[in-house]
């Protein structure tokens, strides 16, 4: 006896078959997602694919100031970055960068992780206190608190000369000029960068922190455990991923970081704070060198892609460990 393939449902009628889908149906819903991502497509090719294209064109040109008035240039192939790697300008400020970067994320994310542990232990009015303060703090645009800090370290009526005077640790620090010197100058630099950096570090942390379940905090007290021993081998290893988050893009930004060094010390003294963000702009928009600023540009974010490889990998590990 054949078997029959359709079958029949309890009235004993065979089931309704599927009407077929038109020609051309399956194509148009399809597209259909595409149409409606293609705004936010054209802006975002016009607004950062095409100025990384031309970087990219500008890159392998002679591009300087005459090409700005005449508009004329020579294609030069790699000369740009053969010149680049060879010259030692090059490399000092890529050494200060990745120093002054390491001290920066280090500081920004040390400082965050103790602020995040306090708001876990004060008391619901303190935490409201603290978080707002910190919203404050990061809502400050960089010129805005650039400026505002280079009038605090000014020589002569800075009020940080001032306290440091009244001190009367470091001697008479009213005309003390924190730009003429490199270490104060990165001192400053990096206590700003630092203060701008430690409040989403710390709320990111603290949103991580709050979700660590308190039964094996107090199992590990239980066993006798330090308070220490308990954020270390607790507490930290439920944020590592979020640790791993906010250093990853700590270091993208402080990489980058140009508005308050330029604003505070210009690079200088001599060229003792030009990490490459100021690098570039010097030899680009001083030199009108802009070829080669945009050859620095193209090594720079390379070397910026390299670094957080390495972050990126170790977080997407972290992720399926969870």
């Amino acid at each position: 006896m054949p078997v029959t393939t359709a079958r029949r449902d309890a009235a004993g009628a065979p089931p309704a078959v599927p009407p077929r889908p038109r020609p051309g149906s399956r194509r148009r819903r399809n597209l259909a997602p595409l149409w409606l991502l293609s705004p936010a497509g054209l802006v975002l090719a016009v607004v950062t694919l095409a100025p990384i294209g031309f970087l990219l064109f500008t890159s392998f040109t002679d591009y300087n100031q005459r090409t700005l008035f005449t508009g004329a240039y020579s294609y030069v192939g790699v000369e740009q970055y053969r010149d680049l790697l060879a010259d030692p300008t090059f490399w000092a400020s890529l050494l200060r960068t990745v120093l002054f970067t390491t001290a920066m994320v280090a500081g920004s994310v040390l400082i965050g992780m103790g602020v995040s542990h306090l708001l876990v232990r004060l008391g619901r009015w303190w935490r409201y206190t603290v978080t707002v303060v910190l919203i404050v703090a990061w809502a400050v645009p960089n010129v805005a608190s650039s400026l505002v800090w280079n009038w605090l370290f000014q020589p002569g009526y800075g009020v940080v000369n001032w306290a440091l005077d009244q001190v009367g640790i470091f001697g008479d620090t009213t005309d003390l000029n924190w730009a003429q010197d490199p270490a104060r100058a990165y001192a400053s630099i990096w206590l700003l960068i630092v203060w701008q950096a430690v409040p989403f570090i710390a709320l990111t942390l603290n949103a991580a922190e709050s979700q660590v379940p308190t039964e094996y905090q107090e199992a590990a007290r239980l066993d006798g455990a330090t308070e220490l021993a308990v954020y270390r081998l607790v507490t930290l290893q439920h944020l590592r991923p979020t640790l791993l988050l906010v250093t990853i893009l700590s270091v993208i930004w402080d990489y980058n970081v140009f508005n308050q060094i330029w604003l505070i010390s210009r690079g200088g003294p001599g060229d003792a704070t030009a990490t490459l963000g100021v690098f570039t702009y010097k030899t680009a928009f001083v030199g009108f060198h802009i070829g080669q600023g945009a050859a620095i540009s193209v090594v720079t974010t390379l070397l910026l892609l390299a670094l957080t490889a390495v972050y990126i990998r170790n977080l997407l590990r972290s992720g399926e460990d969870l």
